[in-house]
């Protein structure tokens, strides 16, 4: 097979061994589409490394066909289309995975959007229903609103009935925001987003990606009892955290990672994903947003692109090109 291997400061096109397996109680899945993420950005520029036992390949979320199946494997079944979550090693023609870790496509969506939903809807979901345990109608604030998770958690938000607050890097970005459902928005040019939010009535639940250059604001926006999701480190990792409003307000500080995860844990977060998500992409409530698309071949480009923060939504690179 053929998989992005990083070499040195480049991406190439290698031909190599495909992974072993599949073992007890998994898949071998024929990539059609890899979805890219921000962890894949950081994990070529080593700054953050697979998990032990972890294929070094990119690549966290694919759509595909089973082609093989191992010893135990009751569903899928080979020729069967699915989209799956990942560890690592999506940027590849072939995977195996954890069949725990595998989702049907949703009645009326192709390979090309499926791609667009492991990583983003399950990271969504898992860190404000299940890490973040919004209650009924509770206010979220969301941070880099504009990407594919914060795309995904302004539809969830919508569709579960929790008003949301949208930040993003551009005017744009914040119509695409309000388009999806965000009740109000700031762009993060404009300064500080703590007044605003405060006016807006504060945040029960904050999703955040950026880390320690929002905590202090975070912490000012955040209401009696409220938790302060911590999902990604783009502003830094070192700050100050002012206890004694977090005893006051009795505000909660959880840190939250997906890919390490076991297939265990996994799977009993895709299980709550395909019963509460998938019948509501079925019916349209819910859907991807594809930002753009690449050949395999041009991962480069499409890496430039995330990086310049010029997506808004899911990015996602052709492998088979079925759609």
């Amino acid at each position: 097979m053929h998989a992005i291997v990083i070499d040195g400061e480049q991406l190439s096109w290698q031909a190599m061994e495909p992974p072993p397996g599949p073992g007890a109680g998994e898949v071998r899945l024929r990539v059609a589409w890899a979805g890219v993420n921000r962890a894949d950005l950081m994990q070529r520029a080593g700054h953050y490394p697979p998990p032990p036992g972890t294929s070094e390949i990119m690549g966290l979320e694919v759509s595909g066909t089973v082609i093989a199946t191992g010893p135990g494997v009751e569903w899928p079944a080979v020729g069967e289309p699915v989209c799956a979550l990942l560890a690592g090693g999506g940027y590849a023609e072939e995977v195996v995975v954890d069949a725990r870790q595998v989702l049907p496509l949703p009645e009326g969506l192709g390979l090309r959007e499926a791609a667009a939903l492991p990583e983003v809807f399950t990271t969504a979901w898992l860190n404000l229903f299940m890490e973040g345990a919004l209650a009924e109608g509770e206010r979220v604030l969301l941070h880099a609103a504009a990407s594919g998770v914060g795309t995904a958690a302004i539809q969830l938000c919508r569709a579960f009935g929790h008003p949301c607050f949208a930040t993003a890097g551009s005017e744009a970005k914040l119509a695409a925001c309000r388009e999806l459902g965000a009740d109000a928005g700031w762009n993060r040019h404009d300064g500080s987003f703590v007044e605003a939010v405060k006016a807006w009535g504060g945040a029960d639940m904050i999703l955040d990606p950026v880390g320690a250059s929002y905590l202090a604001d975070n912490q000012q926006v955040l209401n009696a009892d409220g938790r302060l999701v911590v999902i990604g480190l783009m502003g830094g990792r070192q700050a100050k955290l002012d206890l004694g409003r977090m005893l006051m307000k009795r505000q909660r500080l959880i840190g939250s990672t997906l890919r390490a995860r076991p297939p265990a844990a996994k799977g009993e977060i895709l299980a709550a994903l395909r019963r509460h998500v998938w019948p509501r992409l079925v019916t349209g409530e819910l859907s991807p947003l594809v930002d753009r698309t690449w050949p395999i071949t041009a991962v480069e480009a499409a890496h430039a692109h995330m990086q310049r923060d010029a997506n808004i939504g899911k990015v996602l690179l052709s492998v088979g090109g079925e759609e």
